[in-house]
């Protein structure tokens, strides 16, 4: 196949392919019309870990699709989009290298179904991934080139990739679709995709999608971070998400009972309150109601500031609690006892019958000592003497 030109830098060699993924060796997925495989691969000079979806047409996408990615992905570069390293063309062996996204895809981390065992992510992790997937949705909305949009057709969790440092990414724009937008011209595309429990209900009664299309999807990936589920899969408790169900419960003011509740100790008010609104107004009937993507950024990036201050808060209250020490313990009391204790035991010559520990010791010592001008006759002042002629206290006894 004849391959524009300015791809022709980005072509790998099936050979190195084969090389850089063992022979295929390590499956760590599915994509839109592939299987995906881990490699290692020489970028740069450096080694580098990458991710291989090699074409196969029986997925029911193939070479359309496969070209879309290489187009799109190749002219953009963005810290929230999953890159593109290069492709190969050879024959019928078809390939697509991508960076690597070390921790998985999104929905890995919010599963809720029967014997699954997963690693659940803090409130503020969730925000954050999803902060930046707002921001790579946003720029293939707005910011691709001027009058040219990029919707991306299958926004879902599985879609949104996350680095090793936790970083989130749009991936997977194989179903996308680039449109010129200006000169009064509205961004429809026919033949629109998807998955279900994530599709808008505009497009099964008139087969067109938008931008906003994208954004009731992304609202609904929302929810489900929010509520630890995904869409359309019955949790433990019965409950299904969907867009739907998901708004009964924000309009009936009852999220309390689907938001993941491993989050309820640590989640803030006011991020909870601007996080929930915001997928809610994703979710809108009518598409014209629905925010833009560059809407949806800024108030989750607002959730995210609340969330920060909430938990700075949180950990400065945390470490001015002065913990209270128990002081009925043998070893607080030691520690009220003056440090040359032993000495002044031998020089006043206090019997071991009077205390049994050091608390009683300590209120024994700390009524002082009559001593007669030397040493001799002393003794402690709960046994006066009326011959005894003055009172020092041993010293002075820390409080």
């Amino acid at each position: 196949m004849s391959m524009p030109n300015e791809w022709q830098h980005l072509r790998i060699p099936f050979g190195e392919i084969e090389v850089a993924t063992e022979n295929f060796k390590t499956f760590i997925g599915r994509g839109g019309y592939g299987w995906v495989f881990k490699g290692k691969l020489l970028v740069s000079g450096k080694e580098t870990v990458v991710a291989v979806k090699r074409l196969n047409d029986q997925f029911g996408q193939g070479l359309k699709e496969f070209l879309t990615e290489i187009q799109l992905l190749s002219g953009q570069q963005h810290p929230n989009l999953i890159s593109l390293v290069g492709y190969c063309d050879e024959g019928k062996e078809k390939s697509i290298v991508y960076e690597y996204a070390e921790r998985g895809s999104l929905d890995q981390y919010i599963r809720r179904a029967r014997k699954t065992t997963y690693t659940t992510l803090t409130w503020l992790q969730r925000l954050k991934i999803c902060t930046d997937a707002a921001r790579g949705l946003d720029h293939l909305h707005s910011h691709v080139g001027a009058y040219r949009t990029i919707i991306h057709r299958d926004i879902k969790s599985s879609n949104i990739l996350i680095d090793e440092n936790w970083v989130g990414k749009i991936s997977d724009l194989g179903l996308s679709k680039l449109s010129i937008t200006g000169f009064g011209m509205s961004v429809i595309v026919s033949n629109g995709c998807g998955t279900q429990g994530y599709c808008e209900p505009e497009y099964y009664t008139t087969g067109f999608v938008t931008k906003k299309s994208d954004v009731y999807s992304f609202g609904v990936v929302l929810f489900e971070v929010l509520c630890g589920r995904l869409c359309l899969i019955d949790s433990d408790d019965g409950f299904s998400l969907s867009g739907i169900s998901a708004k009964e419960h924000y309009k009936n003011n009852t999220l309390d009972k689907i938001i993941d509740q491993s989050l309820t100790e640590h989640i803030g008010s006011y991020s909870m309150t601007k996080f929930s609104e915001i997928a809610y107004k994703c979710l809108h009937d009518d598409r014209k109601q629905r925010p833009a993507m560059d809407v949806v950024m800024k108030e989750l990036e607002e959730a995210l500031k609340y969330q920060v201050e909430y938990e700075f808060e949180n950990e400065k209250k945390s470490k001015s609690i002065v913990v209270v020490e128990d002081d009925d313990t043998d070893e607080y009391w030691e520690r009220k006892l003056p440090g040359d204790l032993d000495s002044l035991i031998k020089i006043f010559k206090i019997p071991r019958m009077v205390y049994t520990n050091n608390k009683e010791l300590f209120s024994y010592l700390h009524k002082g000592i009559y001593f007669d001008g030397g040493y001799k006759n002393c003794r402690a002042v709960n046994e006066p003497d009326e011959h005894e002629r003055s009172l020092v206290h041993v010293r002075s006894f820390r409080h």
